[in-house]
């Protein structure tokens, strides 16, 4: 037990000591960033289907899975503990009407654990909510750059959930979720002389926000088997509107370039009075969230379903940004995905107890730019490889999507996202069998 906790804290940590910038997205200039966790590897593999449960493997976005019936390979007593880490690699090729260009990113996604108490379960962990990483540059028709805008941070989500099986098959669950964290940016606005030449001094605004709030998450899950072979599976999770209050910071500074390293230099800089503007502290409300889905399989041998997802996006409001290009509206979702395992129990043959799985997804992501809105699609490939015993596992995704348009002047990002998991199981709780 106690390896396979140091293995995930060091996994863990490999993630985070590589990835530096949680995502390269452009579009994570708007709003409180570009959302990050889109559940784990597993889901994501299948098209971010999040609807199936099971007793190995932890599903963050429905936390009535932390309940659940006990295993008949441990004679029924208990469920394994469950331990989850994982993180992710993404390649972006960026494509405008003007140009073109690549970004990476790599990043720490998730750190779980789970632990079964009888008709209960109780999970907690860390998350990357929303991330903010993006270097944009605005130029006038003859190529000459006007504003250079920056920015990094994101939101985090310290979790705490429970879930009970009410009966055979049905369960439920609650998430309270402590979100945090900061976003900073910047602008700089580029002055030239007569001649077209860059003067010595540029001014640069610098905005920091630092956010915290809590929400909560629900969910269901139910199970049924229709006949012999096949089961149906359904689950739906609900997340209530809410709000982040953000403490804001703002100053104007003169700066000077380096024209070799390209080094920002402040020679001086002032701070802006958000108080007496009403903008110190503000709120940003959280729109509410709605899921649900159902899907047929055989238990251990496939499973196949789809997914419907609602967010009242256009209720999102953030006072101290405000664009009249930019605007709001309702998100959406529709994932379909599955898994296949040929032998789940084969002696002989590893790759017959590997999980296969694979999904597509089409999404409306509630941001709209210049009367466009902003969608992404996407299709899933992913394999879940036993490890060591007791049925752990890591599990490799791939995602390989588009997001966004070049109409109006905006940016279209292609990409290729690499996601990787351990998912490790123990017992802690024994009965003793002799006295």
């Amino acid at each position: 037990m106690i390896k396979k906790l140091v293995l995930v804290f060091i996994a863990a940590f490999a993630i985070q000591s590589y990835g530096q910038e949680g995502t390269a997205s452009p579009y994570s200039f708007y709003g409180i960033g570009s959302l990050k966790f889109k559940g784990t590897v597993e889901n994501r593999s299948m098209g971010g289907l999040s609807i199936y449960t099971d007793s190995i493997h932890i599903n963050l976005r429905n936390p009535a899975s932390y309940a659940g019936e006990n295993l008949m390979l441990l004679n029924n007593e208990t469920r394994p503990v469950k331990f989850s880490v994982g993180g992710s690699h993404s390649s972006l090729n960026l494509k405008s009407n003007s140009g073109s260009d690549k970004a990476n990113a790599t990043t720490f996604d998730y750190l779980a654990l789970s632990i079964p108490m009888g008709k209960f379960g109780f999970g907690f962990g860390l998350l990357p909510y929303t991330s903010v990483g993006y270097k944009l540059e605005s130029v006038d028709t003859d190529g000459t750059v006007i504003n250079r805008f920056r920015g990094q941070g994101g939101v985090n989500k310290a979790y705490l959930g429970l879930g009970y099986m009410l009966a055979k098959g049905l369960s439920i669950g609650i998430d309270v979720n402590y979100n945090f964290g900061n976003m900073q940016n910047s602008t700089i606005e580029f002055a030239y002389d007569s001649d077209g030449q860059l003067v010595q001094y540029q001014s640069r605004e610098n905005n920091r926000s630092d956010l915290s709030g809590l929400n909560l998450n629900l969910g269901v899950s139910y199970k049924t088997m229709l006949n012999k072979k096949l089961e149906l599976v359904a689950g739906a999770t609900y997340t209530p509107e809410s709000n982040l209050t953000s403490l804001n910071k703002r100053s104007f500074s003169t700066i000077v370039i380096n024209s070799n390293t390209g080094q920002e230099i402040p020679v001086n800089t002032i701070d802006v009075d958000l108080e007496t503007m009403g903008l110190q502290e503000t709120e940003l409300i959280m729109p509410s969230r709605l899921s649900f889905g159902a899907g047929i399989g055989q238990p251990r041998k496939w499973f196949v379903g789809i997914e419907s997802e609602y967010q009242k996006t256009s209720d999102f409001s953030n006072p101290l940004y405000s664009s009249s290009t930019t605007r709001y509206e309702d998100a959406s979702k529709i994932s379909l995905g599955g898994f296949y395992i040929p032998q789940y129990n084969a002696f002989n043959g590893y790759f017959k107890r590997v999980v296969y799985r694979a999904g597509l997804y089409h999404e409306k992501t509630g941001l709209n730019i210049e009367n466009e809105s902003i969608n992404e699609f996407g299709i899933t490939f992913g394999a879940g490889l036993p490890v060591g015993g007791f049925l752990s596992n890591a599990n490799l995704g791939v995602e390989i999507g588009k997001r966004g348009t070049t109409n109006s002047n905006l940016i279209q990002e292609n990409f290729i996202n690499l996601h990787i998991s351990l998912s490790l199981n123990d017992r802690w709780f024994q009965k003793r069998k002799y006295e």
